[in-house]
């Protein structure tokens, strides 16, 4: 696979990946090198990552706890704190061997260590593979809410080893195929087509299908880099599944979700709006709601649930002036940016999810 081109940087693709690294290491003058990790990539990823990591620079092992619970502050102190031990300087390269977690908190943890230090992502994951990989929003949760302490800072390189999908459980790769089928769903109908094509897919698609997935990312964050106009699209879901997935995070009795479970009932509920306030087609809503209930199963939301839920909508980082900011479709491929919902409305579209 060729490389992509992102906003100067590449993004490496399998085999690709760690002849490029290598080109990099030589060509550049490293102090250090530290690896981040958490528990689980420390376990399935980082054998096979050191085995393919020419150097003979010194490498320190840093790692984290696995979880979006523990994307915080306090893990970055923790991170922050041991670097500063290890003697990490302004000429030390962190690697972020994981998820989208140990991407995004590493990314932070870099971009803000003696005001920031090169890094490298390694996304281990199908999630931050297609999401994270491309864009540079490094940032940490504040509480139970999602992303709302970070900066946006590019990467040295990203390096896309499908290899490590072999890694992970059923859940999380259905958590990945959530962004992917995003993707389609903003950006190109033919995509979303080939997405719910699922029975029929191979190793070999797969791989062509992220691949088509980081493009059409790269593609939108590449003309709006900064999230002012185009780059919204890439939140359609995300207002009302930033706040379910916040919600169930720390319920007493409820299960969490992981991301993607949260954002496909998110991606329900903005389709059911879209038809009453953009005139999408109920037929193409229909087909939404098919195919992620069958991925994913019916999250039980009920009538306690909404009113805590829409109130959380209120923290999601596009809102702007007082307003809350949906990303609607008049169709696949066609989003539309920057509109009101009423609650009325959203709470209908949690009684059609619940149908």
């Amino acid at each position: 696979m060729n490389s992509i081109q992102a906003t100067n940087y590449f993004v490496h693709f399998n085999t690709n990946c760690y002849t490029k690294l290598h080109e990099h290491l030589s060509n550049s003058n490293y102090s250090k090198i530290f690896v981040l990790v958490d528990s689980d990539t420390h376990t399935h990823c980082l054998p096979s990552f050191m085995g393919n990591l020419p150097t003979e620079l010194a490498i320190e092992i840093i790692e984290i706890p696995s979880g979006e619970i523990h994307k915080n502050i306090e893990t970055c102190t923790g991170v922050w704190n041991v670097l500063s031990e290890l003697d990490a300087d302004r000429k030390s390269l962190l690697i972020n061997v994981g998820g989208g977690v140990v991407t995004d908190l590493g990314g932070f943890v870099a971009s803000t260590f003696k005001r920031g230090i090169s890094y490298i992502n390694v996304p281990t994951s199908l999630l931050a593979m297609v999401d994270a990989s491309v864009g540079g929003k490094t940032g940490v949760d504040l509480g139970t809410l999602k992303n709302q302490i970070g900066v946006i800072n590019i990467p040295e390189m990203v390096l896309i080893d499908t290899s490590f999908l072999n890694t992970l459980p059923a859940n999380q790769m259905r958590s990945g195929l959530a962004e992917m089928l995003k993707h389609g769903l903003i950006y190109d109908e033919a995509y979303w087509k080939k997405m719910i094509d699922l029975a029929n897919f191979t190793i070999e698609d797969l791989d062509d299908l992220i691949y088509e997935s980081v493009q059409i990312k790269n593609t939108v964050v590449t003309e709006d880099p900064k999230e002012q106009g185009m780059r919204k699209i890439l939140n359609f879901g995300h207002t009302l599944g930033h706040a379910i997935e916040s919600y169930l995070l720390t319920h007493e009795t409820k299960e969490a979700l992981l991301h993607g479970e949260a954002i496909a009932v998110g991606m329900v509920l903005a389709s059911y709006i879209s038809s009453q306030q953009e005139g999408f087609s109920t037929e193409k809503l229909a087909e939404i709601k098919r195919v992620m209930l069958n991925m994913y199963g019916k999250v039980e939301l009920n009538h306690t649930d909404y009113e805590a839920i829409i109130e959380l909508m209120k923290y999601d980082k596009k809102n702007s002036h007082g307003n809350i900011n949906f990303v609607l479709l008049s169709d696949i491929g066609t989003p539309v940016l920057d509109k009101i919902v009423p609650n009325t409305i959203i709470i209908d579209a949690f009684n059609f999810y619940n149908a």
